[in-house]
């Protein structure tokens, strides 16, 4: 699914009106008629909704909204800022509310002294993407005073105050919903910590936007959902072996860290690799034959590795607890001068190349790296927010010529072609130690079955996290584990197959 900016957004609502025809007053009551049908069946428990409303578009979709809530017969207020001028549609749509009786209008103003009912609802529908100045201060207190007020909080479009496209100012106040009901499209805003944290829950709602713009509007900026995964996705031939899906190589693991290595190894058996290796330390060996039976193991070195016998043909992914021993710096960094295919870097293996930058130079074209946060300001130096490390990314991956999975909340996939894929799938139950681990052996197993390292990439990033939310679903986030997370690829396998 593409994202867009909030001037190609309006671009494609104005494609729409232009092309389908349609009426943009027309369009207007789509976007209430889908939030209608949204919140009619998430609030069957609520009758009361305090419908605020701006002057521009957003506003005008929040009173249409207003007025089909109450002929389906909700108890609807509305507020408004009386002393602004409306746009021709928000104006059409405040005409019609005020010809109806029962659905009391009030001024911004009169917001603080207003007697809000428990178990009731409050619509933010003042701004949307539409907002191109800073909120006055009438608007600013408004949005303060809400943001205190004990109710549901249901922000039509995005959240009031917050950019589409932009990383926030320190003093930018911005409306906290629980949920957001979005239009067709992913906002970027939405996907970063620092803001996405105003948006609760997002909802997406089809208004029938002109699909031929869609289509032909180019971006660079994508969220992976199950069409492009299918895309990816190879069904297994009855006629194959296991030669047909490759050599994984996982080289991990040292004295005391041992759990690594089995995380490692173990996803990248349940996610299809057909011969699978470890390299690992003596001290480990017991632990990897009785927990990995299937799994070849390979010496490493007594208590940590420092010799690597790779199968030219195999594909490696190397990282997790390697340590950075001496001796390990010293063998790994031989071993990455020697190689020339694409490999998966994460954890231990990062943290030697970030020892001195010129090791960057040395990842093979076209690899996969895999760092948290903290690795990468390692790696690539420190960024004051997720924005600007995202755009910093961008110009490492182009510039190296690799792939960059920024591990987030909504995890970033970045190519050398300057395209980005945010993942949506996955929770904060996977917020523990090993969770990464998992992901390094899924990831290299794909690149050994011949995905490409883009769809490898967007593929593994998105199957990790479809099996955490299988494993939340199950166990709760509290108390779910990597362990967990690995057992449920099959179940995700299934429902792709």
């Amino acid at each position: 699914m593409k994202i867009f900016s909030a001037q190609q957004i309006k671009n494609c609502d104005t494609f729409t009106i232009k092309h389908e025809p349609v009426y943009s007053l027309n369009l207007m009551q789509r976007v209430a008629d889908s939030c209608v049908n949204w919140i009619s069946n998430n609030f069957k428990d609520k009758e009361i909704f305090y419908i605020f409303c701006g002057n521009g578009n957003n506003g005008g979709g929040g009173l249409a909204l207003a007025r089909i809530m109450y002929h389906k017969g909700f108890d609807i207020t509305v507020f408004i800022n009386e002393s602004e001028n409306f746009s021709k549609d928000a104006m059409s749509n405040l005409m019609k509310v005020k010809q109806i009786a029962r659905i009391d209008v009030f001024d911004f103003n009169e917001t603080q002294n207003f007697n809000f009912k428990e178990n009731a609802v409050i619509i933010d529908a003042l701004f949307g993407t539409g907002l191109n100045r800073k909120a006055n201060k009438k608007e600013v207190d408004l949005i303060n005073f809400l943001n205190r007020v004990k109710l549901s909080k249901v922000a039509i479009d995005m959240p009031s105050g917050l950019s589409a496209d932009h990383m926030i100012n320190d003093n930018t106040v911005i409306f906290k919903a629980d949920e957001t009901l979005s239009f067709q499209f992913w906002k970027k805003t939405f996907l970063h910590p620092e803001t996405g944290i105003y948006c609760g829950k997002v909802h997406l709602l089809d208004i029938s936007l002109s699909e031929e713009f869609i289509v032909k509007e180019p971006t660079n900026e994508f969220v992976i959902g199950k069409k492009l995964i299918r895309g990816i996705y190879k069904i297994r031939n009855e006629f194959s072996h296991k030669g047909t899906y490759g050599k994984t190589t996982i080289i991990a693991g040292s004295f005391g860290e041992m759990g690594a290595a089995v995380l490692a190894t173990k996803s990248a058996l349940k996610s299809g690799s057909g011969l699978t290796f470890i390299v690992a330390p003596k001290c480990g060996y017991g632990i990897l034959q009785t927990t990995c039976p299937e799994a070849k193991y390979i010496d490493g070195g007594e208590n940590s590795n420092y010799h690597f016998d790779i199968n030219n043909d195999s594909v490696v992914g190397i990282g997790p607890s390697l340590g950075t021993a001496p001796e390990t710096e010293s063998a790994f960094m031989d071993f990455l001068k020697s190689c020339d295919k694409p490999m998966v870097l994460d954890a231990d293996a990062l943290n030697i190349i970030a020892k001195n930058s010129q090791f960057l130079k040395k990842i093979p074209t076209n690899s996969i790296i895999t760092p948290h946060p903290k690795e990468f300001e390692r790696l690539f130096g420190k960024t004051d927010n997720s924005f600007k490390r995202l755009e910093l990314g961008r110009e490492k991956a182009m510039e190296l010529g690799i792939y960059i999975v920024l591990k987030d909340h909504h995890t970033q996939i970045i190519t050398p072609e300057n395209q980005v894929y945010y993942n949506i799938t996955g929770n904060s139950g996977m917020a523990k130690g090993g969770s990464g681990d998992a992901l390094l052996g899924i990831i290299t197993s794909l690149l050994a079955q011949n995905y490409s390292p883009k769809d490898a990439a967007i593929f593994g990033v998105w199957l990790h996290g479809k099996a955490g939310d299988l494993a939340a679903e199950k166990f709760s986030k509290e108390a779910m584990l990597p362990t967990d997370l690995i057992d449920e690829l099959g179940n995700v396998f299934k429902s792709l197959a």
